[in-house]
């Protein structure tokens, strides 16, 4: 039931790695793997999670070696938020930006080459916005969270700019 102190540090030691390396590696996979799961994203996150775990814990299988891992996850997860809410910087390379699909009912495909979004997959989202046509979007939005925000041409009063913050990036044709 208990474990002595080296190998509870061991536990603590090897969870940050494998907590700060699932992270960079869930952020590289980008924003839609975290909002859009599909079947084969749930088995590989699950996959993962039974991969890593003898990783973070090795041979200690201890109640105070699984309390120590999931301290160490619990207390790395507040830290990371807490230094995302404070620095703008931070909070981007965590959780990532926006990324403009639609502009004026046009799609960006290159945008949506660099997200990982199929051209079914947007008209999917689209629909479920209640938009027929791309040609009534005004603008598209993949968000940092995976989820696709929709704003149509007739919800915008003239001279508003709803899209200051989502930077497009350049051209890819």
């Amino acid at each position: 039931m208990t474990a002595p102190w080296s190998v509870l540090l061991n536990v603590a030691l090897r969870t940050t790695i494998v907590y700060v390396a699932l992270l960079a590696g869930l952020r590289l996979s980008g924003t839609r793997s975290l909002g859009q799961m599909s079947t084969f994203d749930l088995v590989m996150l699950l996959i993962i999670a039974n991969a890593v775990q003898n990783a973070m814990v090795g041979p200690d299988t201890s109640l105070a070696g699984g309390l120590v891992a999931a301290g160490v996850l619990i207390g790395w997860h507040a830290v990371f938020d807490w230094w995302r809410q404070k620095n703008p910087r931070v909070a981007r390379l965590i959780s990532g930006e926006g990324i403009m699909l639609v502009h004026h009912g046009k799609i960006l495909e290159g945008h949506c080459r660099r997200a990982g979004i199929t051209r079914d997959e947007l008209q999917q989202a689209l629909r479920e916005h209640g938009v027929a046509s791309i040609s009534d979007v005004m603008l598209a939005v993949l968000e940092p969270d995976g989820a696709v925000s929709v704003i149509r041409n007739d919800e915008i009063t003239p001279g508003a700019r709803p899209h200051h913050r989502i930077r497009a990036i350049r051209r890819i044709q």
